[in-house]
């Protein structure tokens, strides 16, 4: 199964960016774009690719470790950006993105050590809203996520989730997300 470590925004906080995506879908050139839905907001920490269900146990096991020794902290949807000269359009964060970090390190740590080979890159929080397949002038949606800031939040949990790739070949088709291990962090009761 394909799977990443993720924190799921809470449903008022997808709610408040819903509705300038909303406002963004209105802009000359977004029908070029493919925007993701709610259900695929997410702040990926590590991602696994295909791992293999024997290997889940000691995965979860090591992420369970992972979110014990993270205390809570305070995040916020905040700004965007872009990656790959337009190709994906993504909101940003504030408040505890140096928590966020050391989650996302203890996350590819927990994967690694479960063996599980996945690609170190240096950690960006990020929300992807749309993606492109060729390079696009993001710069007119940039401009208006950066006006954007979400209401903070307490981030009190670590998710494993599982991504389910769109098979009907339907353009347009979202993946389906499907989390299969919560853990809550040091701090959460």
């Amino acid at each position: 199964m394909r799977l990443f470590a993720a924190v799921l925004p809470p449903q008022e906080v997808t709610e408040e960016l819903a509705a300038v995506v909303a406002e963004l879908r209105k802009l000359p050139g977004a029908e070029g774009l493919r925007w993701t839905g709610v259900p695929g907001w997410h702040f990926t920490l590590a991602f696994y690719g295909e791992v293999d269900d024997d290997v889940v146990p000691e995965l979860s096991e090591r992420l369970e470790r992972a979110a014990r020794r993270t205390p809570c902290f305070p995040l916020a949807v905040r700004g965007g950006g872009q990656f790959g000269h337009g190709r994906a359009l993504w909101a940003g964060a504030s408040g505890g993105v140096t928590e966020l970090r050391l989650l996302a390190d203890r996350a590819e740590a927990a994967g690694r050590k479960a063996g599980l080979a996945g690609e170190h890159r240096r950690y960006k929080a990020h929300l992807t809203v749309a993606r492109s397949r060729a390079a696009v002038d993001v710069a007119p949606y940039r401009e208006v996520l950066d006006r954007f800031v979400s209401r903070t939040w307490s981030v009190d949990e670590l998710a494993l989730v599982r991504s389910n790739l769109p098979k009907s070949g339907v353009p347009g088709e979202q993946p389906r997300y499907e989390v299969v291990g919560r853990w809550a962090l040091g701090g959460a009761g």
